[in-house]
């Protein structure tokens, strides 16, 4: 693969305006579906800004040390993110598509204090019974490492029928009964979750996208209000495993049903009970509908 080399982090305001402007399709073109951007997009020379660390961490309930929570890098990433999904060889455009899953292997801990390169391209564009699916993986190495400190595998999707998509006329399936609380037990903790939190989220990660900053925004994509970020929720299950997570740790986080603001989120956090298990599962449900799940996390050690 091949990286075009940018001269920094690209303005994610400035690019949610193209990405607005690209989804209307007399000004922004048509997407063919079938293709992907011929080349990925790098940055050198990155550096953390410990105040927006530091605020990061005061949103999500995480610790702030020299170690960057495994979540931290995905908002220095994703502006490379943006920019491939901007660009006109990516298969749909990035005002609609939903991040439906997000995996993050750590090989050792990035530190306050390092130089980040980072790295990026898009692979593996696949049917998916609710649309198309694309992965972005992103690589960010310090110094002259061979392999990638941190590594992400974020896959997106962009709603439409497929060929495994069910037929219009075939009955839904019956949905299963919501867990009992005897059933789950009780929560790790329970979060309120403001829209103010997630405005302070907004403005700490650069993601304003509309749906989580504007009702209308929100109402124009078909949310009864704003929601929050789904890297959000991602980092604040960590929170609740905090002290227990190895350096060399896999992080998978299988997004749900939107929170849609304001909200209660209770955190279910479970070590492994079978040999073979990841050794923590963390679910994030709505506390008074068990049966709402808004994402579904597995760590382990790598």
């Amino acid at each position: 693969m091949e990286y075009r080399k940018l001269p920094g982090i690209p303005n994610l305001l400035s690019q949610y305006g193209r990405a607005a402007l690209g989804s209307v399709p007399v000004v922004g073109g048509s997407r063919d579906a079938t293709s992907l951007p011929a080349k990925g997009v790098e940055v050198s020379g990155v550096k953390v800004d410990v105040t927006n660390l530091a605020a990061y961490t005061r949103v999500c309930g995480l610790r702030l040390g020299d170690a960057l929570p495994l979540t931290y890098p995905f908002t220095l990433s994703f502006p490379l993110t943006m920019q491939l999904m901007l660009d006109p060889g990516f298969p749909f455009p990035a005002m609609g598509s939903v991040h439906l899953l997000n995996e993050i292997s750590s090989r050792r801990a990035l530190r306050v204090g390092d130089e980040l390169s980072i790295r990026s391209h898009a692979e593996n564009l696949r049917e998916h019974p609710s649309g198309l699916l694309v992965d972005v993986v992103t690589e960010i190495r310090t110094g002259d490492d061979d392999e990638p400190a941190w590594l992400q595998r974020s896959s997106m999707l962009s709603k439409r029928r497929t060929s495994l998509s069910p037929a219009k006329d075939a009955p839904r399936p019956p949905r299963p009964e919501p867990p009992t609380a005897e059933e789950i037990g009780d929560p790790t903790v329970v979060k309120s979750v403001t829209e103010s939190q997630i405005a302070e989220y907004a403005s700490v990660s650069g993601d304003r996208n509309p749906i989580h900053v504007s009702g209308l925004g929100a109402k124009a994509f078909g949310f009864p209000n704003v929601i929050a970020h789904g890297m959000w929720t991602a980092a604040t299950l960590l929170g609740s495993v905090e002290g227990e997570i190895p350096e060399r740790a896999r992080y998978s986080v299988e997004f749900g049903k939107p929170v849609v603001l304001p909200a209660k989120l209770g955190v279910y956090a479970r070590r492994a009970v079978a040999a073979g298990d990841p050794a923590w599962t963390i679910t994030a449900r709505n506390p008074r509908k068990l049966g709402t799940v808004h994402a579904t996390a597995t760590l382990e050690e790598l």
